[in-house]
């Protein structure tokens, strides 16, 4: 199973010391993250996702 990039959507590979890392923008997570963040992602509803991008949307146009 290929691992995907939270940050950037590249493909990571798991490394000998326990971590994942991306091959196109170099984020290195632990497995134990990893798994978080999955469990994260699956409970999000729609709206909460919408709710997210905006935020991130709205913040990146003031810099």
């Amino acid at each position: 199973m290929v691992k995907i990039c939270p940050e950037c959507g590249g493909e990571m590979y798991y490394d000998k010391k326990g971590f994942y890392v991306c091959l196109k923008c170099g984020l290195t997570i632990s497995k134990f993250d990893s798994n978080i963040k999955e469990v994260k992602e699956k409970n999000l509803t729609e709206e909460d996702k919408k709710k997210e991008y905006l935020k991130w949307w709205l913040s990146s146009k003031k810099k």
